[in-house]
C-alpha cells in the first residue's frame, strides 16, 4: 500500500533533479558561504550522521558515494567507503571519489584543505531544535530538490505531534534529567534535545543558562531529584552506583527511560529521525504511566 507514496516520491525528485540540473544551485551553508553547483549533486560524500541521515531522509541515499566513520543508518551505508571523522578525514580519498559536493559539519577541520583541492563543500551543522528544517532545506537544495525538504520536514513535526499527544497525561509536566554523556553531561533545555522534550510536554532539571550540553556536578542532580532519569541503557544501568544517585526516588521507584543504541542515535542526533526520538521517548513513558 506504501509503495506508490514512494515511487511518488522517487519521481518529484527526479524531475527536480533535471530542473535543477539545467539551471544550476547556488547554496548558502552556515558560514554565509555562497557554494555553486553546476547541476544538481549527483555523487555526495558526507561527514556527519545527521548529514548522512538527512540525505537519505530525502530519498537519495544512491548518490552517497563516502561517508564518516560514524555513519550507521540506514543499514546500507555500512557499506560504502568510510572517510574517518572530525580529527581524522581522509582528505585524499574523498579526492579521489570525486565528489560533486561534500557535507560536513561546520567543526570539522578538513574544510579549507578540501576546498583549497577543488572540492565544493557545504558546511552544515543543526545546533538546536530549529537548526533541523534550515539543514534540511540546504541538503534538498543541493540535491536539486527543494520541495522534498519542506516535506520531510513537515512529516516529521507530524509524527512528533502523534508522539506528543500519546504521552500519558499523568506524566506530563515531568521533570526530567537526560544523560548524553558519562561525567556527566545532560541535555539542557537549551538543546535539541531539550527542545523535543519541551515539545512532548516534560520539563527538564537542566535550565536553558547553563547551555544546550553542560557537564553536571553529581551532587547538581542529587539536589534536582528529577521525576524521571533518561539515557542510553548503559548509563541508566549503572546510575544507581554513582555516590549519592541510589537514593534519588525516580531510580528507586524505577521512572527511568534507557534506550539501547539504534533508538539512542536518533536522541543525539539532530537529523531527520527526531521524530523517531519522539516516538521512542513516548513508548517508554506510556509502560511507565501510572496503572
Amino acid at each position: 500500500m506504501n509503495v506508490i507514496p514512494k515511487i511518488l516520491a522517487t519521481l518529484a525528485t527526479a524531475v527536480c533533479a533535471a530542473v535543477a540540473s539545467a539551471s544550476g544551485i547556488t547554496v548558502v551553508d552556515d558560514r554565509g558561504k555562497r557554494v555553486e553547483l553546476p547541476a544538481a549533486a549527483m555523487r555526495v560524500v558526507t561527514l556527519s550522521p545527521s548529514l548522512t541521515e538527512t540525505v537519505c531522509a530525502l530519498g537519495a541515499c544512491s548518490r552517497l558515494v563516502g561517508v564518516d566513520r560514524y555513519s550507521n543508518w540506514p543499514a546500507e551505508v555500512k557499506a560504502l567507503p568510510q572517510l574517518g571523522g572530525l580529527e581524522d578525514t581522509q582528505i585524499e580519498r574523498i579526492v579521489a571519489l570525486k565528489p560533486d559536493v561534500v557535507l560536513a559539519a561546520a567543526s570539522i577541520r578538513a574544510i579549507d584543505r578540501l576546498e583549497a583541492l577543488g572540492l565544493r563543500v557545504l558546511a552544515l551543522e543543526a545546533q538546536a531544535y530549529a537548526d533541523v528544517p534550515r539543514v534540511i532545506g540546504r541538503v534538498a537544495q543541493a540535491l536539486g530538490a527543494p520541495a522534498a525538504g519542506a516535506a520531510l520536514w513537515q512529516r516529521q513535526q507530524a509524527r512528533l505531534q502523534a508522539a506528543a499527544e500519546r504521552v500519558p497525561a499523568a506524566l506530563r509536566g515531568r521533570k526530567v534529567y537526560l544523560e548524553v554523556a558519562s561525567a556527566p553531561y545532560a541535555a539542557g533545555e537549551a538543546s535539541f534535545v531539550g527542545e523535543v522534550l519541551a515539545r512532548l510536554g516534560l520539563g527538564n532539571v537542566v535550565p536553558a543558562a547553563l547551555g544546550p550540553f553542560p557537564k553536571l556536578n553529581p551532587e547538581f542532580v542529587v539536589r534536582a531529584q528529577p521525576q524521571l532519569m533518561m539515557g542510553s541503557a548503559r548509563a541508566v544501568a549503572e546510575m544507581a552506583q554513582r555516590p549519592g544517585w541510589a537514593g534519588l526516588a525516580a531510580l528507586r521507584d524505577r521512572q527511568t527511560c534507557g534506550f539501547e543504541a539504534s533508538a539512542w542515535d536518533t536522541l543525539v542526533r539532530a537529523g531527520p529521525r527526531l521524530a523517531d526520538a519522539a516516538e521512542a521517548i513516548a513508548d517508554c513513558l506510556v509502560k511507565l504511566e501510572p496503572r
